[in-house]
């Protein structure tokens, strides 16, 4: 492209040239072809080395009419950085060289041609270049930003795809969780006063033998229902959630299984299904580690707040007076927890206390609203 913009101006300096011998003389014919050869070779490297290239073929312009084509193809490429410094450095270098080559190529109605008008001929065209290579510039620092945006949309999707996978994740660990360890704690607790109480009855052995195929019931029931929501997918509405008037239904089934619960409740008012739920969970696993971990201890549950204040969840348990062999511990259960707790607003601790018992307190932000007096035996 270069070769064929340069070729007129080639042939039309040729045909001007006056010599002696009234032809156009070797040097054009011959030096001229060469010098812009080389210039169009040069022109390979004008990327990694744009200023230095084109003030090279610029100045290699001044004896060659034939890389005048090259002498604006790299111009226009040093436009496109768009550095003024750089690109008035070039079209002074591209003038300058115009001007010297009327000396090197003296055509006919050079030398009557007004001054203004050989400075501003070549300084137009190394306008027109410039101006196309500024606009070519542009158009990659448009197409590179539309690049980097869409390569940055796509990184925040993926992004937010795996936070949602991983949410769901652990949504779906902590449903399981809550779902049955409770139910195996308490069959666990049942089996293990079973091999270490030798002094039991055949009455209380059937009763004990009997909660343990109950609970076994009842977390394959439980998780059935956990299962059969996950394979659902969305639009299938979800089994209702325990709430604050469940946990007399849960402290008579810890009892039933052998665990010695106290409950204790002082709250006035009915709490938001959020907050119920929150706290039936957190009573939830607290029974479940201690039915784990102090199989017989006696466990006292506290409950106390008011709308508009925020409802506090204390369950204490003493040392285990029976000698069982550790459970397995994940430490997964109080890990959920407290994300649950810290989802509700609230602030969970968790503690040994120095006589080799456990105590766990919650405190949840009850808003205020409506309060609904209601009634929960202990």
């Amino acid at each position: 492209m270069a070769g064929l913009v340069s070729l007129p101006v080639w042939l039309s300096t040729a045909a001007l040239m006056r010599n002696g011998s009234g032809g156009p003389g070797s040097w054009i014919l011959v030096g001229d072809p060469l010098v812009a050869l080389g210039c169009l070779t040069v022109l390979l490297w004008r990327r990694r080395w744009p200023l230095v290239v084109a003030l090279v073929v610029t100045v290699a312009s001044t004896v060659s009419a034939l890389a005048t084509g090259a002498a604006l193809l790299a111009l226009c490429s040093v436009s496109t950085r768009r550095r003024p410094v750089e690109i008035g450095a070039v079209v002074l270098a591209y003038v300058t060289a115009s001007q010297l080559a009327l000396g090197m190529y003296p055509v006919q109605g050079s030398a009557e041609a007004l001054w203004w008008v050989q400075i501003v001929v070549p300084a137009l065209t190394a306008g027109i270049a410039v101006a196309a290579g500024m606009a070519v510039g542009a158009r990659r620092v448009e197409v590179r930003s539309l690049r980097e945006r869409a390569e940055s949309a796509e990184r925040e999707q993926s992004a937010r795809a795996a936070q949602a996978r991983a949410l769901e994740r652990n949504r779906i660990a902590r449903e399981m969780h809550d779902v049955l360890a409770h139910r195996i704690s308490l069959v666990a607790m049942q089996a293990g006063v079973l091999d270490h109480r030798g002094d039991l009855s055949a009455e209380e052995n059937r009763v004990l033998v009997r909660g343990i195929a109950e609970g076994s019931h009842q977390a394959l029931e439980e998780l059935r229902e956990v299962l059969g929501v996950l394979r659902s997918g969305p639009g299938r509405p979800e089994p209702p959630q325990p709430s604050l008037d469940r946990l007399p239904d849960l402290v008579a089934d810890a009892r039933t299984s052998g665990l010695d619960v106290r409950l204790t409740d002082a709250v006035a008012g009915t709490p938001p299904d959020g907050v119920g739920r929150t706290c039936y969970r957190v009573v939830q696993e607290a029974l479940t580690n201690a039915a784990k971990h102090a199989p017989g201890a006696v466990v006292r549950v506290t409950l106390e707040g008011t709308a508009g204040g925020t409802l506090g969840i204390g369950v204490r348990n003493g040392p285990a007076p029976l000698r069982t062999a550790p459970p397995p511990a994940s430490g997964f259960g109080l890990l959920g927890l407290g994300e649950r707790v810290s989802l509700a607003g609230g602030e969970l601790d968790h503690r040994a206390t120095p006589g080799g018992g456990y105590v766990l307190t919650a405190r949840l932000p009850w808003p205020d609203g409506p309060a609904h007096i209601h009634e929960r035996s202990a």
